[in-house]
């Protein structure tokens, strides 16, 4: 089959890492199924990856992609949870949390073999290209606003770094749930697109915002987090699920306990979340924001906009 996947570590020139060609066809395995792959979506994951963070070299080759949506063996549509060993469906009960691409071949490929508890059925509403984009930047937006951050109507939210697959994310939910979203980017261009998403204010970065959050969704990591730190309310959350620009030089902590502030980390969702999520999609005007979509042949070309950040939304890799 056709997949794209690491075939060497180059942490400085990742994308120069990935070649598109034939591998094994996935083999199969009790508990398990193989889902003909009908769309795909690219996440930082998958650069980390190439860079050699959570993969090593004794791993290659290894297919990339976390998120995909396609048809099972019994002809229905599905979309692929891509957390395995969280519950120890189709793995055991010992064998710790993994995200497709680490220690299982992904689903940038023509087939992906998953966990059969791994398949959630895809709402009619949603095509293939739009499901492939909720599993992990969808997600983990949807954990951190709904779960973590515990935001109701009425309240409010900053979202760092608008243009990323889970900043995009959040403010289309957000602003969908009736929350008051705030929005930081460098571009304006961003900004403005933002606005268009939903966010009621659309900010460059570290400036003031109207007014204190209950929430902020932060991403971003060293460039922004004295802002998010300074721009919640007391007694607020800042939900933590990466750190693109590196990792914070100072936590402020003398502002974390005077303030009484709640940070927690978040990685990716649960199967039920997941479900719930794409029910909201479904019943509602609510779709993946979509910034590009290439064929498989050229993964290397999806992966090389999203290394240089040019994108606004979800890049999907088509079969």
């Amino acid at each position: 089959m056709l997949a794209a996947y690491a075939a060497r570590i180059s942490p400085d020139s990742p994308v120069d890492a990935l070649e598109v060609g034939q591998r094994p066809d996935p083999v199969e395995r009790e508990n398990w199924s193989v889902v003909q792959v009908r769309a795909a979506s690219l996440n930082h994951h998958d650069l980390w990856s190439l860079k050699g963070v959570g993969l090593r070299e004794d791993q290659l080759p290894m297919i990339l992609g976390t998120d995909a949506a396609g048809i099972a063996p019994d002809g229905s549509e599905v979309i692929v949870h891509g957390v395995v060993g969280a519950d120890g469906h189709g793995v055991g009960p010992r064998e710790r949390r993994t995200l497709l691409s680490e220690k299982y071949d992904g689903a940038l490929a023509e087939y992906v073999t998953v966990p059969t508890a791994n398949l959630l059925p895809k709402p009619p509403e949603l095509t293939f290209a739009e499901a492939a984009c909720l599993g992990t930047a969808w997600l983990t937006a949807y954990r951190m606003l709904f779960t973590v951050a515990d935001l109701k109507p009425g309240q409010s939210v900053l979202v760092q770094g608008a243009g990323g697959g889970v900043a995009t994310a959040a403010i289309v939910l957000g602003a969908a749930a009736g929350l008051e979203v705030t929005a930081t980017s460098r571009s304006g261009a961003k900004r403005e697109r933002a606005l268009a998403l939903g966010a009621r204010h659309a900010l460059e970065p570290g400036a003031r915002v109207p007014a204190r959050v209950d929430a902020v969704i932060e991403s971003v990591g060293q460039a922004t987090w004295s802002h998010s730190v300074r721009s919640v309310k007391p007694g607020g959350t800042i939900a933590v699920c990466g750190a693109t620009s590196g990792d914070a030089p100072g936590a402020e902590l003398t502002r974390v306990f005077f303030q009484e502030l709640t940070v927690r980390g978040v990685t990716m969702g649960t199967r039920e979340e997941l479900a719930a999520l794409a029910a909201f999609c479904a019943r509602s005007d609510v779709r993946p924001v979509i910034d590009s979509t290439f064929a498989l042949a050229d993964a290397a070309a999806g992966l090389a906009r999203l290394a240089e950040g040019a994108q606004v939304g979800k890049i999907v890799i088509e079969p």
